[in-house]
């Protein structure tokens, strides 16, 4: 075969015009060959770059959050409303940190969030135990990231909580207000989600003896806010609260001592120091019961004592009814 016989090189030179040289390996000149080879291996390392950057999206995605997050903070772009709520703090620092405990250590299931409504004023009344008050917290989650409407719950809470330092400051900007009629009046009237747990410390401090036996409700003050507004009671029931800090002793003296209401003695705390202070994965469900009307009854049922008792008591049996349930259908306090 003779030099003009060989087969020529098939890429083009800069100038569009067909390299000159003889072919070689894959119908390419040893130049051409070269410049392939690197170029692909450029191309891949590009790729690999890539699926690196795709492995850190999700990172990425929360610092850009976070520095829009502290921007807002710094320059003011944000809003509290006169109970000292704010929203955009619950949102993307708050709810967080509480949302691995929601969905991984107590897997709560949810039910019945159909008996909510999607807007306007209603007041949620459950049970209350566990030592700590992570069930409000828990109720609270499960509205502002499960319902269609992602609601905010506004819980009366305790003179306690606002007396606490940093403790006092975040209940606040979390949305809970003074269990007040008063407070509690003026969130019903501006159509808001207001959350109450009639047991009080009397829930949160019994026993584990006593575990899943609802307290007393007290006066049933919260019956008049309701029939006062015309908002609907929604009943609602958690299982799972009582085994995250089991009480098998109240040290009263202590508590007194402290100024607590109680001061628990679980199997963990204080035998373990802090490490007794995380809670026990119990398995969550909160259930959201049939909501009780009022409005049809007017504000002048308030006045009735009879009106009033029959409606706290109608609540009452109604969570303690559908604890019991809920009880019998799980199949373990873990699983």
């Amino acid at each position: 075969m003779t030099a003009r016989e060989r087969p020529r090189c098939k890429a083009l030179t800069a100038r569009g015009e067909r390299c000159r040289n003889p072919a070689g390996t894959g119908g390419l000149c040893t130049l051409h060959r070269r410049r392939l080879e690197a170029a692909t291996a450029r191309a891949g390392e590009g790729q690999a770059a890539g699926a690196d950057l795709g492995a850190l999206t999700p990172f990425l995605a929360w610092t850009e959050e976070a520095l829009e997050f502290l921007r807002r903070r710094l320059l003011g772009e944000y809003t509290v409303d006169e109970f000292g709520h704010d929203p955009d703090l619950v949102e993307h620092v708050l709810a967080p940190l509480l949302r691995p405990l929601y969905r991984h250590w107590w897997r709560v299931e949810v039910r019945g969030l159909e008996h909510v409504p999607d807007e306007g004023a209603a007041l949620v009344v459950g049970n209350h135990a566990g030592t700590l008050p992570f069930d409000a917290m828990m109720v609270t989650l499960a509205l502002l990231d499960e319902h269609p409407a992602r609601r905010s719950l506004r819980v009366l809470a305790a003179d306690l909580a606002f007396n606490l330092p940093v403790v006092a400051p975040l209940a606040r900007k979390s949305g809970n207000t003074l269990a007040c009629s008063e407070d509690a009046e003026r969130l019903l009237q501006a159509g808001e989600l207001v959350g109450v747990f009639p047991e009080g410390y009397k829930g949160l401090g019994k026993p584990f003896r006593d575990r899943y036996r609802l307290q007393r409700f007290g006066r049933g003050g919260f019956v008049e806010v309701a029939l006062r507004t015309g908002a609907p009671i929604v009943p609602v029931a958690v299982v799972g609260s009582e085994e995250i800090y089991p009480m098998v002793v109240n040290l009263r003296r202590v508590a007194r001592l402290l100024g607590f209401p109680y001061f628990p003695v679980t199997p963990t705390f204080p035998l373990l120091g802090p490490l007794g202070a995380i809670p026990l994965p119990s398995k969550w469900v909160i259930e959201f019961c049939p909501p009780i009307p009022t409005a049809d009854l007017g504000r002048e049922a308030m006045l009735d004592p009879m009106v009033v008792f029959d409606l706290t008591d109608q609540v009452r049996d109604t969570i303690q009814r559908t604890v019991h349930s809920n009880l019998i259908a799980r199949r373990g306090v873990f699983g």
